[in-house]
């Protein structure tokens, strides 16, 4: 009855924790990217009302947020634990009988849920929302939205020669891009015209230009207010080359993957995204086990700083060690399996090797 009923109040405590560390990072997010934002609405001379500046800033933070989840479990399994060392109750709990183990495997249960809930729930409505933010950057930057992202580069080929296509910045999985420029070129691949466009919709077996200027050479420049340019692109391959993984939700992702394998695309990026989120339940039990780790230590033994400061350590090397197997993966030297799940198997296992010996000597 002890070790389930404490059990019980060690989930509570931790998951309130962890709601208000969530929360806390969640609004001073917001805040610094509505003052961001802000700024560079000012400089682009937008008029928009303040409110669809605060509303994208809400939009775009839960995608900021989800790759700091990790850390939420961390300090908030710290914060926990400290709490209940600080109060006593870990001294209380001890003397009663019970181990680490029994008060800590609550909290790593705690956590594997919560993390089936963020590869599940959160990452789809993360997503959704991201995608709704770049409309309401379209509106408030124009061709100028998202300029702190990544520039987009494609060549195609159609009947009549090739192109290439730049655009500033891209949404619905790169099927709707903005800021877009077109260089075409005849089969011999001389220079043809150039066409520039506010957008630019994929649609079957062309893009669809809006608010396009076609300059060629020798003519003067004319306008349409829609221009259809030939593409033997398919959305597959579309959404391979200008959709990032990150922004496709987790039910979405086997179809991503399917469907870039049957066009011949390399599909390491989805791949690799697929199998983090699946890996996250485990990543964020991991980060319990670490936090743990270093936090069970009473308070009249001192050292409660440097305990805080090997936690935070530890958490950061692992997140490193998350980059640089995410990097191999994206660049075909590591399996995406392995590179999604490694940071997770050496969380949980240097968590358990320390309390381990910390326990049982």
């Amino acid at each position: 009855m002890i070790p389930r009923v404490f059990g019980l109040y060690v989930v509570r405590r931790f998951v309130g924790a962890a709601a208000a560390v969530f929360v806390g990072i969640f609004l001073l997010v917001v805040l610094i990217d509505y003052i961001e934002l802000t700024r560079r609405s000012s400089n682009a001379g937008s008029n928009v009302p303040a409110w669809v500046v605060a509303l994208t800033s809400f939009y775009r933070v839960p995608q900021i947020i989800e790759r700091l989840m990790p850390f939420t479990i961390l300090v908030a399994t710290m914060i926990a634990f400290l709490n209940l060392s600080r109060r006593n109750e870990l001294v209380v709990a001890r003397a009663a009988g019970m181990s680490a183990w029994q008060f800590v495997m609550p909290a790593v249960a705690a956590a594997f849920a919560l993390g089936v809930f963020a590869a599940t729930v959160y990452n789809p409505l993360a997503a959704a929302l991201g995608e709704q933010a770049k409309r309401f950057e379209e509106r408030i930057f124009g061709s100028r939205a998202d300029e702190n992202a990544g520039r987009f580069w494609l060549r195609q080929r159609s009947g009549d020669g090739q192109s290439i296509l730049y655009a500033a910045s891209s949404r619905d999985q790169g099927e709707s891009l903005t800021g877009v420029s077109v260089f075409l070129f005849d089969r011999d691949g001389r220079f043809v015209e150039r066409i520039e466009a506010e957008s630019a919709r994929l649609e079957p077996g062309q893009w669809v230009l809006r608010s396009a200027r076609i300059y060629a050479p020798g003519a003067p420049p004319r306008e349409e207010s829609a221009y259809a340019l030939k593409t033997n692109l398919s959305g597959a391959q579309i959404r391979e080359s200008l959709a990032t993984p990150e922004t496709v939700s987790f039910w979405e992702l086997p179809k991503y993957i399917d469907l870039a394998e049957r066009a011949g695309l390399v599909a390491a990026g989805y791949r690799f995204q697929y199998q983090s989120l699946l890996a996250r339940p485990f990543v964020l039990a991991a980060m319990v086990l670490l936090a743990a780790s270093v936090s069970l230590r009473f308070f009249r033994f001192g050292g409660v700083q440097r305990m805080i400061l090997s936690g935070i350590g530890a958490g950061f090397l692992l997140y490193v060690l998350s980059k640089v197997t995410e990097d191999l993966s994206k660049a075909a030297l590591m399996p995406p399996v392995t590179a999604a799940w490694a940071p997770a198997a050496i969380g949980a296992l240097t968590g358990v090797l320390v309390l381990l010996f910390q326990e049982d000597g």
